[in-house]
């Protein structure tokens, strides 16, 4: 079976094409920044996205019709369990009337959809980033009303685990694992028994990120609110101007490395310092959760590629549990084996 698959960035979009399990092709599409701005709404990128994805596809030999099924990372959509589902109408209208705010990667089932209805074939999302496996306990912050909501690299962590697993030598459903990814946002998951019962991710708590402030104090958060600016001021500063590039001016991991140890720079030797304690800090958290029975520790995305960075963190955590790194992402294989599983053995879900 052949698998076209999408995964849009803000302003990129990469495909690829997997034969079965293995990938044949793979392009990254680059977009201009202030073409993207033309568009009021993120899904009114659709159109501009779908014909680039078709022209490229033209050039690389292949046509819609070469495909017997597409698969489109999946955004911000109501909280789900984790699993493949199917592209439906549902989706689309939760596509454009987003329940938790516009992502790049919402795109991903909308253009799956779009294109495989030209031919016929059926469009599939894998593990999109609001799946919730919480236990209810993790649900409480410290207000009623203001529940703990699960938001974080669901796809990349999932696929990361599972590979984890078969390097124990163990099934994915034994174990238990604290799976720490490391991007531009980070997020550290407790995956019990094949599940993440609790997860701390950089939209609202936990470790800073590149440029999102994670866990802020709440008293110093309700100042800024009511400093003069406006809501969406606030958001676009805890959202895209805070964490490391607060602190350094930048949000290239590997730029704040390099200043650090290579040029002496304080800012960014105490940035890089920070956000591994930090994130130290979650992990033993989700140690916590696991009643410390945990079989490995994982490192993954980008910033993984650091054995510095991940020596820093470690440093702290080792005597939890072995840890493992598996540097960049898996995101592209895990949507090919989603399709795949859902082609062959009818492996997925419905979404209401």
């Amino acid at each position: 079976m052949r698998f076209l698959i999408i995964n849009p960035g803000a302003t990129s979009t990469k495909i690829a094409v997997y034969e079965d399990l293995k990938e044949v092709m793979r392009v990254g599409i680059d977009h201009d920044a202030a073409e993207m701005d033309k568009y009021a709404r993120i899904p009114d990128q659709m159109p501009f996205r779908r014909d680039v994805i078709l022209k490229t596809l033209e050039e690389k030999g292949y046509k819609l019709e070469d495909f017997d099924a597409i698969c489109g990372r999946g955004g911000l959509l109501k909280h789900i369990p984790s699993g493949t589902y199917k592209v439906n109408d549902a989706v689309i209208r939760d596509i454009l009337n987003p329940p938790y705010g516009e992502h790049a990667a919402n795109l991903g089932s909308y253009l799956a959809k779009e294109l495989g209805d030209k031919v016929g074939i059926p469009a599939f999302f894998v593990d999109p980033v609001s799946v919730d496996e919480l236990e209810d306990v993790a649900r409480y912050s410290g207000l009623k009303g203001m529940e703990r909501q699960s938001f974080f690299h669901p796809l990349n962590q999932k696929a990361v685990a599972r590979k984890a697993a078969e390097e124990l030598g163990k099934a994915y459903e034994e174990l238990n694992l604290i799976v720490v990814h490391l991007g531009g946002g980070v997020s550290v998951g407790a995956h019990k028994h094949g599940r993440v019962i609790d997860v701390n991710n950089v939209k609202d708590d936990g470790a800073m990120g590149m440029d999102r402030g994670g866990n802020l104090p709440a008293n110093a958060l309700v100042d800024l609110c009511f400093s003069g600016k406006t809501k969406a001021e606030v958001k676009k500063i805890i959202g895209h101007e805070a964490g490391v590039f607060s602190y350094t001016g930048t949000k290239d991991f590997r730029t704040v490395e390099n200043k650090a140890f290579d040029e002496g720079d304080k800012e960014c030797l105490g940035a890089f310092r920070a956000i591994a304690y930090q994130l130290a800090k979650d992990i033993g958290a989700m140690a916590a959760v696991l009643h410390y029975d945990v079989d490995a520790i994982v490192y993954t995305g980008g910033m993984a590629y650091s054995e510095r960075f991940c020596n820093e963190i470690s440093s702290y955590v080792n005597k939890i549990a072995p840890i493992m790194r598996f540097p960049g992402e898996e995101e592209m294989a895990a949507l090919a084996a989603g399709a795949y599983r859902a082609m062959k053995n009818g492996d997925y879900k419905i979404y209401e």
